[in-house]
């Protein structure tokens, strides 16, 4: 209903000190939906990013990358900001830290400093406690930068466009990779993506049965 406008959100969010980033989630055939076409209505991880993109909003091509963890269905950017304008610093993060060592990007479990580095930084969870931590970690890796001391949290916005998986782009791999869950009062974990596919409307056991499960 209002693709036309994802670069003037962003451009919104930076007006308020107070907004940390915008995060969008594409339209698909899950959640509250009405008259809902596949044809018509759905909207993409990759449209929304080129529309970020062309849309003048401060963050170019290089800027919004995919996350490790999940790289099919979350991208990710982040900048640094002073009041509206911004300064975007993924693009600044040599390639060879992300991808050099990491010929598949499944298997981060071979490489645990790695990990751990770069998803803490990448995590979605931002909050005022960690956040310039990471923001240290990552100016850590750029030759000759240093962390300023008035640099914190309310200097990071981010933007972020996570794509949850419907009946139409359904694959198992990709809820292998996922990094979004709930978790249930039995203590259970399930992915976002099957949750909404396959338990929100509480027929799992139904479903386990005809399945033979």
């Amino acid at each position: 209903m209002n693709d036309g406008e994802i670069a003037a959100i962003v451009d919104h969010a930076l007006t308020w000190a107070c907004v940390r980033g915008v995060t969008f989630q594409p339209v698909q055939a899950v959640g509250r939906i009405d008259g809902f076409d596949p044809k018509k209505n759905r909207i993409m991880l990759s449209e929304i990013r080129r529309a970020i993109i062309d849309g003048n909003s401060g963050f170019a091509a290089g800027d919004i990358i995919p996350l490790p963890c999940n790289p099919e269905s979350i991208s990710i950017g982040y900048a640094l900001r002073n009041g509206a304008q911004i300064v975007p610093i993924t693009s600044m993060i040599p390639k060879d830290v992300i991808t050099a060592e990491i010929p598949n990007a499944v298997t981060f479990e071979k490489y645990p400093e790695l990990k751990s580095r770069i998803f803490d930084f990448f995590s979605l969870s931002t909050n005022d406690k960690n956040s310039s931590q990471r923001l240290e970690a990552l100016l850590c890796c750029l030759p000759q930068i240093e962390t300023p001391e008035s640099i914190g949290y309310k200097n990071l916005f981010r933007v972020a466009i996570s794509e949850f998986l419907d009946p139409y782009n359904f694959s198992l791999s990709r809820v292998k990779r996922s990094c979004v869950h709930f978790v249930t009062l039995d203590q259970g974990i399930i992915p976002f993506d099957t949750y909404n596919l396959l338990y929100r409307d509480g027929k799992i056991d139904e479903r386990r049965r005809a399945a033979g499960l």
